[in-house]
């Protein structure tokens, strides 16, 4: 099943189950994949975002929240934090099964091979192959911190 049929899918059974936490996260979930499709179809694309792009929007979305429950945690808002909480949970079952530490460390270490990786300079060549093939599968941020690392 494609993801905008999956959110769509959810959407109508968090309505009629009554989940107000997953019905207001799947339409944020929507809205933002309105707008993306709104700018791609701007730029010649006009069947809107690939699932790729579906995943690294739904992978900033919960990067946002994990910043916002930082905040809310630091102000004391702790019914603040929870919600954003709760909106990551219904994000990420959207998520395919994420990879472990040593997974990704793996996953870097193969592509570094197959692409020649010798130095910083090859940092994009390699960040490019995980993000076609792991989209949503890993935190980007952390797998670039570990390519950089690496490539050091």
């Amino acid at each position: 099943m494609e993801k905008r049929e999956e959110f769509t899918a959810s959407l109508k059974e968090a309505v009629k189950s009554q989940n107000k936490i997953a019905t207001s996260t799947i339409r944020l979930m929507l809205a933002a994949l309105k707008d993306r499709d709104i700018t791609a179809r701007g730029q010649g694309k006009s069947e809107g975002v690939d699932e790729t792009e579906i995943l690294s929007m739904l992978q900033s979305m919960i990067k946002q929240r994990r910043e916002s429950i930082k905040m809310y945690t630091e102000a004391g808002r702790d019914e603040l934090a929870k919600q954003e909480q709760d909106e990551i949970v219904v994000i990420e079952s959207f998520l395919p099964q994420q990879l472990g530490e040593d997974q990704v460390a793996a996953e870097i270490e193969t592509i570094m091979a197959e692409v020649n990786a010798e130095g910083i300079k090859d940092m994009g060549k390699v960040m490019g192959v995980l993000k076609s093939r792991f989209a949503g599968q890993m935190d980007m941020g952390k797998a670039s911190g570990l390519v950089k690392q690496k490539l050091a």
